[in-house]
């Protein structure tokens, strides 16, 4: 295996992995995390010493600490001994940066997995090696698979409590294989750890020769990542959220002249890159121009990509407004008022049959009504008909809207793929759907 030398590696930018942690209760999500931050060294002098203090007042002694406290951020977290809310932590190595999603253990708060996995390139499922497989396992399993995460871990923890048996781990190991196999994950990894003791996690340990494999934090460190892979393979893509036209001041970059005429339509990139002389494509005015200015507000570019917020300026005056699309010419998806979906509640009264609601697609938000066809079933991994899906339920449904929508792919484009659903009465969120068009009618 080649090396990039170290002239070269200090002068090129580091690039962002994005992942998420999920697991059953107790089986050591936070104090992995906690072990991680430690031995890569990002934790700050201050927070080590109150983690410490408020380890010696849980009964830790010897100067040992308790690592799970330096992901669980809520005080009442720390007091239950449990993790309740996505706790995300920013760090880097000498090689990539990250930013992690700790994410919650309890059935009822699947949501909360939902939302830290749905961002995320890669997520590590972590299974205690003395109990295997729960149903939560399962579930966490079937949502990285239903969401699509290009990278799968799954971290078999506390290795240490068997004593570091190759056989015992063999064991666990096959059984994880089997129920990968059987939901459909076939390019997961398998690593022995010891969140605790710190095996396998930021180096390789001695006390598992048996196992050839890279410490987890070497793996995260080497997986491509959404941003190396499609950063200008992507579509190009932008969410109108709305239209500048002069209000005073002076756009940067600009001349007296050019100012007074100056109309631009705004919005976060969400994939892709936008170049000057690039053509796109408008919806809902189903008309195609030319991007003649990129604006910023440190000055005008001459490209911009996922997820920089930019001020677009167009050759042709269109109709546009906050909700309008604009795409790379040829790309933009079939505008349609029926879409099939993955559905994941996120409500204890979950969603029904008939329900008529909210989606919010982007920056776009219409009316909609919503037809349970199936759930999930965690035990056989397959589909049962349905037309109620339950706080923590996982279904496909068909979502039929007052105005058609151009939303893409969720397994190919990602983010331009999800959407929300809402209360129309409470403007609560009720549910996230991820668009998988397969059956889809236009």
């Amino acid at each position: 295996m080649t090396t990039t030398p170290d002239t070269t590696a200090a002068t090129q930018t580091k690039t962002l992995l994005r992942f998420a942690t999920a697991g059953s209760v107790d089986d050591g999500k936070s104090t992995l995390v906690g072990r991680l931050l430690h031995d890569a060294k990002a934790i700050l002098a201050d927070q080590l010493e109150a983690v410490t203090r408020t380890s010696e007042e849980r009964g830790f002694v010897g100067g040992e600490f308790d690592f799970a406290l330096l992901t669980d951020g809520l005080r009442a977290e720390r007091e239950q001994g449990i993790t309740i809310d996505v706790a995300y932590r920013y760090f880097a190595t000498d090689k990539r940066s990250f930013i992690l999603a700790d994410c919650p253990g309890h059935v009822q708060y699947t949501r909360n997995m939902v939302t830290g996995a749905t961002t995320a390139d890669a997520v590590v499922v972590l299974i205690d090696a003395r109990t295997g497989a729960t149903e939560q396992t399962r579930r966490h399993l079937t949502v990285v698979h239903r969401l699509g995460i290009g990278h799968v871990i799954l971290a078999i923890n506390k290795i240490d409590l068997l004593d570091y048996d190759q056989v015992a781990y063999a064991k666990v190991k096959a059984e994880i294989e089997a129920l990968t196999a059987e939901i459909g994950l076939d390019s997961a990894h398998l690593i022995p750890v010891s969140a605790l003791a710190g095996d396998n996690v930021a180096e390789a340990s001695a006390n598992t020769p048996w196992y050839q494999g890279p410490a987890l934090l070497e793996l995260l460190e080497n997986l491509p990542s959404k941003e190396e892979d499609t950063a200008d393979l992507e579509p190009f893509r932008l969410d109108v959220q709305s239209v500048l036209r002069p209000q005073g001041g002076l756009a940067p970059g600009l001349d007296p002249d050019e100012f007074r005429d100056y109309r631009a339509v705004t919005g976060q990139v969400t994939s892709g890159r936008i170049r000057l002389g690039d053509e796109i494509d408008v919806h809902p005015a189903g008309l195609r121009t030319t991007v003649v200015g990129i604006d910023t507000a440190d000055g005008p570019l001459e490209s911009a990509g996922a997820p920089l917020s930019v001020a677009l300026r167009l050759a042709d005056d269109i109709d546009t407004a906050r909700g309008s699309v604009l795409a790379a010419a040829g790309s933009l998806p079939e505008p349609r008022k029926a879409l099939r979906a993955d559905v994941f509640p996120f409500t204890s009264d979950g969603l029904s049959s008939g329900d008529r609601v909210l989606v919010k697609a982007g920056t776009s938000t219409v009316k909609a009504i919503v037809t349970i066809e199936s759930k999930h079933n965690l035990l056989t991994s397959g589909s049962e008909p349905a037309e109620v899906l339950a706080g923590n339920d996982i279904g496909t449904a068909e979502v039929r809207l007052a105005t058609a929508l151009p939303i893409a792919d969720f397994r190919e484009h990602g983010r331009a793929g999800g959407f929300l659903i809402i209360d129309p009465q409470t403007g609560s969120t009720v549910a996230a759907g991820i668009h998988t068009p397969e059956d889809d009618q236009p």
